[in-house]
């Protein structure tokens, strides 16, 4: 997601925090960086323009010297670009039942982010139904039916009816047990004449509790118009943006978001069901800067893990010491949520070392789970708690070498992947979290992760 831009402020920050002295040809180079990166990334020129003059302007306060006219200087880029992502407001249920118009055009993946969010708020305990009236595109139900089945969602579609308030009517009865509805309407190319009229029609007959624009992060400059164009047909109540795993620069429609006063819910990060954030502007900008965003990560092992092992682990991660259960049981969260390359940019400080670690040097123990797993069935649960107990006596990694039909070799390895893993742990304890890893400590802790050659299992 915004990658250069994440590259450009991650060097203006450090060559910030590096200079002896601030001075105006050094402000100007950092602006122009800015300016440069904001514009590719789709932000709107003038408002690139108006931020960028603010920024030179007030950081040339001469009542603010040394130490202090760095932070300075840093603190305004952080509210600049805060200005730009906007103000967080999350989508929360209330009492009783909530109706939710899903609207966009074609290719904005309206019915993949409708099954997203069910499963979204399924996994914390509502009940959800989705509910298909989209009855032009031909594929749209049938899409809607397989995701629902497929994630175990409840659904109510009719595609023998091509009025879509009377498959409402039809339904309505039916869906009062449910407390969160979600309902899929009809697109188009462009918000028409037609399309307007018809979710008018849809909207005073369902009486949404919230109307959401579902748009693609890829849609550039163009993003601020329909945004005020369907906020014109519908009080748009906010947006959620998809596909910001692709190339898309996303800077258009999050500032269009921002400037039309449409607050962005939620962004589609993947295909896959889990690839759903909430949006957190404070916490966006902290993963662009390759601070890391824990409270997402968080988030992530919740959609796919059950409360109980939810909490266990984050006691552990607390204390800074996992398990080889723990250690497994993330290792398949990852598998859940994309692999590593979905998570890395949450982790803190990992932004200034992830180039430089092997592609899919993570990914690839994910295939070895059942190895793993048959390794820990054959140990203690003392051992389990404990590996170094394993290190300690070689007599306890052929016992479990054994009953696990496996190699003492694979045992070693998985240990060391154990010990490689507490150490990031334990390192992300000692440090100001909000400030990220120290550059130093993870530089180590890759060479030791790749130390020549991939771990194999």
């Amino acid at each position: 997601m915004l990658e250069k831009l994440g590259e450009v402020l991650r060097k203006a920050t450090n060559k910030i925090a590096n200079a002896i002295f601030l001075d105006k040809n050094l402000i100007d180079s950092i602006i122009r960086d800015l300016q440069r990166a904001l514009i590719e990334a789709d932000v709107n020129v003038v408002l690139v323009k108006q931020l960028s003059d603010k920024i030179k302007k007030e950081s040339m306060n001469e009542r603010i010297k040394g130490i202090e006219k760095k932070e300075h200087l840093i603190k305004l880029l952080h509210d600049a670009l805060l200005k730009i992502l906007g103000e967080q407001k999350q989508l929360k249920l209330k009492k009783g039942q909530n109706r939710i118009l899903l609207l966009g055009l074609y290719g904005a993946g309206k019915t993949t982010t409708i099954a997203k969010i069910g499963n979204y708020f399924a996994k914390r305990g509502n009940k959800v139904a989705l509910v298909g009236l989209d009855v032009h595109r031909p594929a749209a139900q049938e899409q809607l039916k397989q995701l629902a089945e497929k994630h175990n969602l409840n659904y109510f579609i009719d595609s023998s009816e091509k009025n879509p308030i009377k498959i409402w009517k039809e339904y309505k009865k039916k869906l009062k047990d449910y407390n969160l509805i979600l309902i899929d309407t009809a697109g188009r190319h462009t918000l028409d004449k037609e399309l307007i009229k018809e979710i008018k029609s849809l909207d005073k007959e369902v009486n949404p509790t919230e109307s959401i624009l579902i748009m693609p992060a890829d849609i550039g400059q163009a993003a601020k118009q329909q945004a005020q164009e369907f906020t014109e047909a519908i009080n748009i109540s906010g947006v959620i943006i998809t596909r910001m795993d692709s190339t898309a620069k996303a800077g258009g429609a999050l500032t269009a978001c921002a400037e039309t006063r449409a607050p962005v819910y939620f962004i589609g990060t993947g295909e896959k069901i889990n690839d759903l954030e909430e949006f957190n502007p404070k916490s966006f900008l902290s993963r662009l800067l390759g601070m890391g965003d824990l409270q997402a990560l968080i988030e992530k092992i919740k959609s796919v893990t059950n409360e109980d092992k939810q909490t266990a682990i984050q006691k552990r991660i607390g204390e800074g010491k996992l398990s080889l259960e723990d250690v497994i049981e993330q290792v398949k969260s990852m598998s859940s949520l994309g692999g590593f390359e979905k998570i890395k940019g949450m982790i803190p400080g990992f932004a200034g070392i992830k180039d430089k670690i092997p592609e899919g040097m993570i990914q690839g123990q994910e295939g070895k789970i059942a190895k793993w797993e048959h390794i820990i069935k054959s140990m203690t649960p003392e051992e389990k708690e404990n590996p170094e107990l394993l290190e300690k006596q070689t007599s306890r990694i052929s016992r479990v070498a054994k009953g696990a039909g496996v190699s003492s070799a694979d045992i070693r390895a998985l240990l060391k992947q154990y010990k490689m893993l507490n150490e990031m742990v334990k390192s992300g304890m000692d440090t100001d979290m909000s400030e990220g890893l120290n550059q130093k400590q993870l530089m180590k802790m890759a060479r030791k992760m790749m130390k020549g050659k991939k771990l194999r299992f």
